[in-house]
């Protein structure tokens, strides 16, 4: 289980800069962060427009007519109609 990163204060990510500034310079940074946004751009367009999400989406449309028809046949609706014809 992920436990909560409460000791990540104000002085560590001080520290994890510092670290990351000295491992890859500063003309690195600006493009390890252009590529990965690219790269989260890229998994959201893939994920969205997957197979699966449009068959999900077809059986949610399926799924809410089936309803609206089961709604329709009921006789306790057939009932309250009648007697409002009346």
């Amino acid at each position: 289980m992920i436990q909560y990163a409460g000791w990540l204060g104000g002085p560590e990510i001080i520290l994890i800069v510092i670290v990351v500034l000295l491992l890859f310079g500063g003309k690195k940074i600006p493009e390890l962060a252009k590529g990965l946004g690219k790269g989260i751009k890229e998994f959201r367009s893939a994920t969205e427009d997957s197979d699966l999400a449009k068959d999900i989406k077809d059986v949610a449309s399926e799924v809410n007519n089936l309803k609206k028809d089961a709604e329709k046949l009921d006789p306790r609706n057939i009932t309250k109609s009648s007697a409002s014809k009346k």
